[in-house]
């Protein structure tokens, strides 16, 4: 079985296959075809990512807008037909943003016809707000402003100074810790559409209570059915951890998502 795997904005999927190393290690005993495929533009390195990767680095659109997603998506299209199908899509921030509006837009445009994935994990994921919109979720203000702080919130302690400096402890300044109340806020602040648009398939949400992303991880989420998403919270910032238990966790996520999803 093939997983589709999509990387970070300002990374590369061999940088994201060196990032997953640790978890795909636990998982060596399924029989899984890892594809790590590249962003369509090239792209500045994400912050702090060139202290440890060379180039190249791509990202998936230059902005967030419907148009340039829809164009990513289109592409993605071209390639999920050309080199699928895939049991799963495994992907990480802007890769997972691009993941749910691939799979949001496909609902919404094709009702009738399934997902080309069985199930799909995101990992520290950014939130297509601009296309969860479109296909018809309420989406507060304060949401689109959060959105935008948090985004110089990462730029600020991701980058090489900050690494340099404080090493992991960058990820604890000022952040808030993703309590079950602040998670339910967070998911009161985007109201799904009356229709079903909503991804059905079996999902993983990792995120990490110290990023200043957390949120977005989480309204995500709101575009997954509930009876079939499974959350963890890893601990960390906006990163892929590595530790063994932390590994182990998604590794068994991952398993279970799997066997939902009717592939293994």
């Amino acid at each position: 079985m093939k997983i589709l795997c999509l990387h970070g904005k300002g990374t590369s999927g061999a940088i994201f296959k060196s990032q997953t190393a640790a978890l795909r290690a636990r998982l060596t005993d399924l029989p899984i075809e890892w594809d790590f495929l590249d962003g369509f533009h090239p792209s500045d390195p994400a912050a702090g990512i060139d202290l440890f990767y060379a180039p190249p680095y791509y990202a998936w659109y230059r902005d967030d807008t419907p148009t340039e997603i829809e164009t990513c998506r289109q592409h993605l299209h071209d390639h999920i037909s050309t080199h699928g199908p895939y049991a799963a899509v495994m992907s990480f921030s802007q890769g997972a943003a691009v993941a749910c509006a691939y799979a949001l837009l496909h609902l919404a445009q094709h009702p009738p016809a399934p997902l080309p994935f069985h199930a799909a994990i995101f990992i520290c994921a950014g939130a297509p707000l601009a296309i969860m919109q479109q296909v018809g979720y309420e989406i507060a203000p304060q949401v689109w402003e959060q959105d935008r702080v948090s985004r110089q919130a990462l730029a600020a302690q991701a980058d090489a100074a900050a690494i340099l400096l404080k090493g992991s402890q960058r990820w604890s300044a000022g952040v808030g810790v993703a309590v079950e109340e602040e998670e339910q806020a967070i998911r009161k602040a985007i109201v799904p559409p009356a229709q079903k648009v909503k991804i059905g398939v079996p999902t993983v949400h990792v995120y990490g209570n110290r990023d200043p992303r957390f949120a977005a991880g989480i309204q995500l989420s709101q575009a997954c059915e509930e009876g079939s998403r499974k959350m963890f919270d890893h601990g960390g910032g906006h990163e892929i951890p590595r530790t063994e238990r932390v590994t182990s966790g998604i590794a068994g996520l991952v398993r279970w998502a799997l066997k939902e999803g009717g592939v293994v």
